[in-house]
């Protein structure tokens, strides 16, 4: 969601202010079969819930934050709560600080190539109707066909997995974890990006172009629908049940995506794995060597926290003890 907010900066997309989000959550919709599978994943998912842990090995102390990166104002009470964690810290690792960030905002108007195909457009590379929703669902986004036309087709899945209500003041969102920085910097406790930030990046480019264009066919779906599945996952996350967050996405794919199950279910298996377990156990030494200096504070979207390969698991696997704190 960084890198939207990154683009919508340097591009300047961001529009006037739209209706707050009003979506349904969808999870009671839900077949018998697919809660019923929902369900047993759960059970048998390590760490499946809780936003903020504690994990202690020794002398070294690592406060995990599981965060969210747009704007709610129920963040407003956990910001609060966890202030005292932040204010003491040695050092806080994010996903990207405010740093490399503002590097990142400098290199998109630098480096075009980082976001633009070089040698084709996406009406070359899909069918005519699929471009034609594609145009659309930019457009309601603020970002003109013809320059979506131009974008690489994963970047374009990750502005359409927000819908048009949540990206009209992106830039001036103000999520969890832009929440965390400014209290780092007012307290002046340095801060660390737990990874560089072309890594999503490289990630997403070394994807075969057909993986990328089946990841925006899938999230191409009517607006209201995008609103009711942004409301879904907002749900999930202040319910702190973030491995139910991440499987109700894949299942809801299923129902609405412009994709067969099996496709579907395929292309989130490949984002666990690229987008979760992999970098997740990347930052698992930044963390460790960072946690010698005392104790440290780790903020990372929530769906890094739970899972085989997420990172309270693989602390645990380092000899950590884990214990789950109130959010």
């Amino acid at each position: 969601m960084r890198l939207i907010a990154s683009l919508f900066i340097c591009l300047g997309l961001a529009g006037p202010a739209m209706a707050q989000c009003t979506g349904q959550d969808l999870r009671q919709t839900l077949s018998e079969s697919d809660r019923a599978e929902l369900k047993a994943i759960v059970a048998e998912t390590p760490f499946a819930t809780g936003n903020r842990w504690r994990a202690v090995r020794g002398d070294s102390v690592v406060d995990l934050i599981g965060t969210v990166h747009l704007d709610d104002p129920r963040l407003d009470a956990p910001a609060e709560r966890i202030r005292p964690l932040i204010e003491n810290a040695k050092v806080v690792l994010l996903e990207m600080s405010a740093a490399d960030q503002a590097e990142l905002t400098g290199a998109l108007s630098s480096r075009p190539e980082m976001l633009l195909l070089s040698d084709t457009t996406l009406p070359e590379l899909m069918d005519e109707a699929s471009w034609q929703a594609l145009a659309a669902a930019a457009s309601a986004r603020g970002v003109p066909p013809v320059m979506a036309a131009k974008f690489q087709p994963w970047y374009l899945s990750m502005l359409l997995s927000l819908p048009p209500c949540a990206t009209a003041n992106l830039t001036d969102a103000q999520g969890l974890d832009g929440r965390i920085m400014d209290m780092a910097l007012s307290a002046e406790v340095p801060m660390q990006s737990l990874e560089a930030y072309e890594t999503v990046f490289n990630t997403f480019s070394d994807a075969p172009m057909e993986q990328q264009i089946a990841m925006v066919k899938a999230a191409l779906v009517a607006p209201d629908t995008s609103e009711d599945m942004f409301a879904t996952l907002l749900a999930s996350y202040f319910e702190e049940a973030g491995t139910e967050a991440w499987q109700v996405s894949r299942l809801l794919s299923r129902q609405l995506a412009a994709l067969d199950p099996a496709t579907s279910d395929a292309m989130f298996a490949r984002m666990e794995i690229d987008l979760l377990d992999a970098r997740n156990r990347a930052w698992i030494p930044v963390i460790m060597d960072a946690g010698k200096a005392g104790p440290i504070v780790v903020a990372a979207g929530a769906a890094h926290l739970q899972g085989e390969a997420g990172l309270l698991n693989l602390l645990k696997a380092e000899g950590f003890t884990l214990t789950r704190k109130p959010f």
